[in-house]
């Protein structure tokens, strides 16, 4: 069963542009002497000079490669490399996967969530697939274009012009048992589970582990970012993945400006938490409570199993 609307929080149509921009707060201009001695500890290559959007400041800002090899500091006080390990290897995404899965379907079996599709009762129109995909915000018909793209024809390619006429809208016009019916039959397609995977990939997952990497935090960090945009939506609003992140930042700093990892991610999770809590439809927060807390809390950065968490009050275990 469905829980939350999890990725139709923010109106939006992926395919119309490339893949949704990340949010990255301006970085507070360095003093004069340690600017020189960071710099000189960098290779030629490893930074470049760019104008911050601070007023008046032009501070050095390290690209994405010189931030993912800037050591991270955890809350013992231990240095290790930035994203030594990260959530897209493969056995940490199975991982992702299953996760997510125990909050938005009561079940570890995420493969089995391609043919989900129902009507919440959110006024964001059908949530479906793997990540809930909806029709009243523009990501389930992006990846149902997605899908025509990769095999013309098929069951619900006839739907697009249905499927642009809701848009924005929780009308169920022009789609209804028939296309539910095309749904559950198009996901025993490989070619739609692939372009559900990629869609996912494209406008969730990827960028998550991306800005994960760009603040330096390890695999758990990452896997409570994915966790968030997927909920939330990879928006700049409030209560979307850039508004969160705008809001911890406000309190604490990522590994990559210096910060103590364990710190950062608390912050981060008490704006997600906030977020949750501005729509009737996520006011359970278990899933940050009794899962990404749990596993912060134990200092399990890494997000290695076993694991052992709650959501909704049903206990969940990876070996």
């Amino acid at each position: 069963m469905r829980r939350t609307s999890d990725t139709c929080d923010s109106p939006r149509d992926t395919t119309s542009a490339p893949g949704p921009r990340r949010h990255l707060a301006p970085l507070a201009p360095l003093a004069p002497l340690a600017l020189l001695l960071a710099l000189a500890a960098l290779p030629s290559a490893a930074y470049a000079t760019t104008t911050t959007s601070s007023p008046g400041s032009t501070a050095p800002a390290l690209t994405t490669r010189a931030a993912q090899e800037a050591p991270a500091v955890t809350s013992g006080g231990a240095v290790r490399p930035a994203a030594a390990s990260g959530l897209d290897e493969p056995a940490k995404k199975e991982i992702a996967m299953r996760l997510v899965s125990s909050a938005e379907n009561s079940s570890l079996d995420w493969k089995d969530q391609y043919r989900y599709i129902e009507d919440i009762g959110d006024g964001r129109g059908y949530t479906a697939g793997i990540v809930g995909f909806c029709s009243g915000t523009g990501d389930m018909l992006g990846l149902v274009r997605h899908y025509a793209e990769l095999a013309p024809g098929n069951v619900l390619e006839r739907f697009l012009p249905a499927l642009r006429a809701v848009d924005g809208t929780d009308s169920h016009e022009g789609l209804g048992t028939a296309y539910e019916d095309a749904w559950r039959e198009a996901a025993k397609d490989p070619v739609f589970q692939r372009a559900q995977d990629e869609e996912r990939d494209r406008v969730y997952f990827g960028p998550a582990v991306a800005q994960g990497k760009e603040d330096g935090v390890g695999t758990l960090g990452q896997f409570v970012y994915y966790d968030a945009i997927v909920m939330h939506g990879p928006g700049q609003d409030s209560t979307s993945f850039g508004g969160i992140r705008a809001r911890a930042l406000r309190t604490a700093a990522p590994p990559a400006r210096g910060g103590d990892e364990t710190r950062w991610l608390n912050a981060f999770l008490d704006a997600r938490v906030w977020a949750m809590r501005q729509e009737s439809a996520h006011e359970d927060t278990s899933r940050v409570d009794t899962a990404q807390r749990v596993f912060l809390d134990a200092g399990n950065l890494d997000l290695d199993p076993p694991l052992d968490w709650k959501v909704y009050g049903d206990s969940y275990h990876i070996g």
